[in-house]
């Protein structure tokens, strides 16, 4: 099982698929989100501060190992994109009545980044990023 995982985290084979499941899983992110009181109920288990943080935060890392390039631009992608994500959503938030954009939500996503990345980029371990 660690092997499987080294491979489907570490290996630059799968770093497409990584990025493209980030897309999807923001896809999915703002479908749901867009199902009239979807966010109501989720609300009963979790806060919006945690739901933002948790899948942006997850958002980052897919975003972070499916880039190329060394740590440091690894991080500055992953940032901008996730970034641009959580602002896409809340542009989504004004147009639907049932819903409300706020600028702390977008803020909670980018401050979720920026610590996930700055982690990735100390942690990451340097053989990875290395060109093969």
């Amino acid at each position: 099982m660690p092997a499987l995982f080294y491979v489907l985290v570490f290996d630059s084979k799968f770093s497409k698929l990584r990025y493209g499941a980030a897309l999807l899983i923001y896809a999915l992110i703002l479908v749901l989100g867009s199902i009239p009181g979807a966010r109501a109920e989720i609300g009963h288990y979790a806060t919006g501060l945690m739901l933002h943080s948790l899948a942006y935060a997850m958002l980052t890392v897919l975003v972070y190992t499916g880039s190329s390039g060394n740590a440091s631009q690894r991080a500055f992608k992953s940032v901008l994109t996730v970034s641009l994500m959580g602002a896409c959503d809340e542009l989504l938030q004004t147009l639907l009545t049932y819903r409300g954009a706020s600028v702390s939500d977008w803020l909670v996503d980018l401050t979720a980044s920026i610590v996930v990345s700055a982690v990735l980029w100390a942690a990451w371990p340097k053989a990875v990023l290395a060109p093969q």
